[in-house]
């Protein structure tokens, strides 16, 4: 989970000569970004440098990105002018430096390249709110008061997500994952009646792209069952639920991503180590990818992420 980032020096030194969003928009320096963690990790797959918010700005709300802040979205959608005012967009030509940046890391590695983007309820919240939120007050609103509306905002989105992951398979990425960063804030009920019919609509339209599709969330151990209903060959999911209790929630035969707490990467090697193991013991040895519950936190020891690496790498040969 986010490879590349600020707890890289590389990354900063480069950060300092170009804005965020320069880099994501400019192949060049997206694949640049990509190759830099891999050889110092060691890490099984790489993950293309970009953000789950780019296809937004085609859409027509804008996206700026302030210190200290991160994203805002200069122009929110609230009511049911702005959604109607929300632009289709054209994945190959308004989001193709994604494709490009994707071309250039697959002639340069030599494991898979997994793509990814946000999923409906995240942007749809991100577009609502303006930016992050803690209660998500406006999105929810949005849901009770004005169902119509947020249903056609997370149709338009849906509709461009499925397009976007598909141009991403086309150039080349060998694997999906569709971030639901957000959707935790939701009571199970909310998000069985307002979300998982367009998260379940996505991962049905990419059903026939040939690639394995992860379907990532947080602060849903209390609702997994129904994040499995929206689909995904892979579920993923944070700390909060213990690797073996989820896989028994989700059947045996269920593919999972996770879970390690990625303030763990911060503590001493040993806790590290006791927190890795606990992890692969309890997935069971198979249909399990080895991942944190979340991003990698800016300041962590860069070698401590090379150290858990190397711990599930010494795990599978025990």
């Amino acid at each position: 989970m986010r490879q590349a980032g600020r707890y890289m020096r590389v990354y900063r030194d480069l950060k300092e000569k170009h804005t965020f969003l320069e880099m994501c928009k400019t192949p060049e320096l997206a694949c640049e970004v990509t190759l830099q963690p891999l050889d110092v990790l060691g890490v099984d797959a790489a993950i293309i440098f970009a953000d789950i918010l780019l296809p937004l700005e085609p859409m027509g709300t804008g996206l700026e990105f302030s210190a200290g802040d991160g994203p805002v979205i200069p122009r929110p959608v609230r009511d049911r002018k702005a959604v109607q005012k929300l632009l289709p967009v054209n994945a190959e030509e308004q989001l193709g430096f994604v494709a490009d940046a994707i071309r250039l890391v697959r002639r340069e590695i030599n494991i898979p390249l997994v793509g990814f983007a946000g999923a409906p309820f995240t942007l749809c919240s991100y577009m609502v709110e303006g930016g992050k939120s803690r209660e998500f007050k406006t999105t929810k609103l949005m849901m009770y008061e004005a169902t119509d509306v947020w249903e056609l905002l997370m149709d338009k989105v849906c509709t461009m997500l499925v397009d976007y992951l598909k141009m991403q398979v086309a150039a080349g990425a060998q694997a999906l994952q569709i971030f639901d960063s957000w959707v935790g804030c939701l009571s199970p009920s909310d998000y069985e009646k307002y979300v998982l019919p367009y998260s379940k609509r996505v991962f049905d339209g990419l059903k026939d792209v040939g690639v394995p599709v992860i379907n990532f969330s947080t602060g849903t151990s209390t609702m997994l069952d129904l994040v499995q209903k929206a689909g995904g060959d892979v579920l993923s999911f944070d700390w909060r639920i213990q690797m073996d209790s989820a896989r028994t929630l989700l059947g045996k035969e269920q593919p999972v991503q996770g879970n390690l707490d990625p303030v763990t990467l911060f503590a001493p090697i040993p806790v590290i180590r006791e927190g890795v193991y606990d992890i692969l013991k309890r997935a069971g040895g198979r249909g399990h990818i080895f991942n944190l519950g979340h991003g990698i936190l800016q300041h962590t020891p860069v070698e401590h992420v090379k150290a858990v690496v190397e711990m599930v790498h010494e795990y599978q040969h025990e």
